[in-house]
């Protein structure tokens, strides 16, 4: 006998929301500094002997504050600052991303925008340049506003630079055409390492 319509719902919001709880509780633990001797931010220089220096780089677009009109007062979104994630074997670092108001045509030529940032939104940035031991690391990438996080085992197989980019991947909206677009969320990050 099939389960009347409600239950299959009230099924599902259950899982949902036991998925979205066991997410913020990684995303808390994650944040949870074990070590600090994994790696250090700097600006400039060579990496001596045994360690190389990494490039961090992120950027994620989300709708203004307002976008949805039952948001709660404090929207996790279109906020000046947003704070990302990051931890390396252990040692954790929450940067405090600055946001800049960013404005794409959501038309061009006359149809729409194929850009899944086409919209007014505001954009963060994250670039920042890190000394790692050289050997094999664990990453954790969260977005704590998002309930979002991946991880990434990288190498360092000698001096030298390195680039770990997270790009986003937005959430489709699918009327008038399904493409994806940043103001139905993130949906992934693809992870991307020299």
């Amino acid at each position: 006998m099939t389960p009347p319509f409600y239950v299959v719902i009230v099924i599902t919001l259950i899982s949902i929301l036991a998925a979205c709880g066991a997410t913020t509780k990684e995303i808390a633990r994650m944040s949870q500094r074990e070590r600090t001797d994994i790696f250090v931010e700097i600006s400039e220089g060579q990496a001596p002997a045994g360690y190389a220096d990494m490039v961090i780089r992120a950027a994620i677009k989300t709708p203004l504050a307002g976008y949805c009109p039952l948001e709660s007062k404090d929207p996790a979104h279109g906020k000046d600052i947003y704070p990302i994630l990051v931890n390396i074997d252990g040692q954790a670092v929450l940067w405090m991303v600055e946001g800049r108001k960013h404005v794409l045509p959501e038309y061009v030529d006359g149809k729409t925008s194929h850009d899944p940032e086409a919209g007014e939104g505001m954009k963060y940035v994250l670039e920042k340049k890190v000394r790692i031991a050289v050997g094999s690391h664990k990453v954790f990438f969260g977005l704590p506003e998002e309930s979002y996080f991946t991880t990434t085992a990288i190498s360092a197989k000698s001096v030298g630079l390195y680039v770990l980019e997270f790009k986003p991947v937005y959430r489709y909206k699918t009327s008038p055409t399904r493409i994806p677009t940043f103001l139905k969320g993130i949906d992934k990050f693809e992870v991307l390492y020299n």
